[in-house]
């Protein structure tokens, strides 16, 4: 019996030409040539002749295919089905074998109707593309543990500190994500991976911001009249962020009020109120001048297409010598803001577009005090432009 169901031999299977060879037990081979060839196993099922394929030799040893034909063979004995059964299997390996890259792409899929214009800038994906993906990417995602993000992220963990903390926060979502779908994850991997990682020594870098005294000469320096200096003079006059001064359009400006749509301003994804800034005639007079560069409705468009980087603006300040960055004329204009005037802390900070005050207080404020922001940004405009030494003074009472 034993030699009736173990007919081959190792070296068989090697040499022997085309044909099909049984071993016993409903085992076969079938060789195509003397280097290629298949494993199968005829069984009966449930009254029906079946044939499953068990691998090519070059994978497949003969005492493995003997065990796997065995093992079948008892799937048949106990009434089952040994090729469903088999199926059954690579689902739920399948299942639980998603690697990272798939996961993460799927995840920011997700989520991008509540990214800022859904994501394209690649703001929110990059820290996970950049410094994840290249080393984790191809890794099932039910293998990843604390020590395989640790490991990946330790070396921007301390020079890279923010995006680093972008990327181990994104990778919490991904993981989160994971386990949504039914996968075999470790959810808490990611904090795991915070804690083995540590505190980061890096010291957060402040923007350069110009002090507030100085604003007005650098403002009176931008009398080119081009689209980078009218950007950057709207720029100090208003105190909002780049993006929406570089997206600025004319049909956003009516009556006295400039309003910036809810997408573009960061912070407010996921917000339904767009915010409204109020324009002072020396802001009007800036977005006068800046029409007549105006494209496609754009009132700072770039030279070729679009409107202007973030970095044209930037570039001109380094030509003129200065450390500030852009940015610095919203800390600049809180700074004055805080010693010039008597504003309260929540119209400050509203000037600046920050949700000043707690969830409870903010559900019953329904204000964006608008009128008390314009006397407050016209003092400001005309201490810039130079028409006013006076100390904005507001009264609390």
């Amino acid at each position: 019996m034993t030699r009736a169901m173990n007919r081959l031999s190792a070296l068989t299977v090697k040499t022997v030409g085309p044909g099909k060879y049984a071993d016993g037990g409903g085992l076969w081979l079938q060789k195509r040539d003397a280097g290629s060839g298949q494993w199968f196993l005829r069984i009966t099922v449930h009254g029906r002749r079946r044939e499953m394929g068990l691998g090519s030799i070059s994978q497949v040893s003969l005492k493995e295919a003997r065990e796997a034909a065995a093992k079948h063979r008892g799937v048949v004995r106990g009434g089952g089905d040994p090729i469903k059964e088999r199926q059954r299997q690579r689902r739920e390996a399948s299942r639980n074998l998603h690697i990272l890259i798939d996961v993460a792409k799927d995840a920011f899929e997700a989520r991008k109707s509540e990214l800022r214009g859904e994501g394209r800038a690649g703001r929110w994906f990059s820290p996970l593309e950049l410094h994840v993906l290249p080393k984790l990417g191809k890794t099932p995602i039910s293998d990843i543990d604390q020590v395989n993000i640790r490991d990946t992220l330790r070396p921007i963990w301390d020079s890279k500190s923010e995006t680093a903390q972008k990327a181990i926060s994104r990778l919490s979502i991904v993981f989160k994500h994971a386990a949504a779908l039914g996968l075999d994850v470790d959810l808490q991997a990611v904090e795991k991976a915070r804690i083995l990682l540590g505190k980061s020594r890096h010291e957060k870098q402040h923007i350069p911001a110009m002090d507030w005294r100085d604003v007005p000469a650098f403002y009176a320096s931008l009398n080119a009249g081009s689209v980078t200096h009218l950007a950057l003079r709207l720029l100090i006059l208003t105190g909002v962020r780049s993006r929406p001064v570089r997206f600025a359009r004319e049909d956003q400006i009516e009556n006295g009020i400039w309003v910036i749509p809810a997408e573009i301003i960061k912070g407010r994804r996921g917000k339904t109120s767009d915010f409204r800034v109020p324009l002072s005639s020396e802001a009007i007079a800036v977005i006068a001048q800046a029409r007549r560069h105006a494209r496609d409705g754009y009132l700072f468009p770039s030279i070729r297409q679009g409107v202007i980087s973030d970095m044209t603006m930037t570039k001109l300040m380094d030509r003129c010598g200065l450390e500030a960055r852009p940015h610095g004329f919203r800390s600049a204009l809180r700074t004055w803001l805080a010693e010039a005037t008597e504003a309260p802390r929540e119209i400050a900070e509203t000037i600046l577009g920050h949700r000043a005050g707690g969830t409870t207080e903010l559900s019953y404020r329904r204000t964006d005090f608008l009128e008390q922001r314009r006397a407050l940004l016209a003092r400001w405009n005309d201490f810039v432009a130079g028409k006013s030494g006076n100390v904005a003074k507001f009264a609390t009472g």
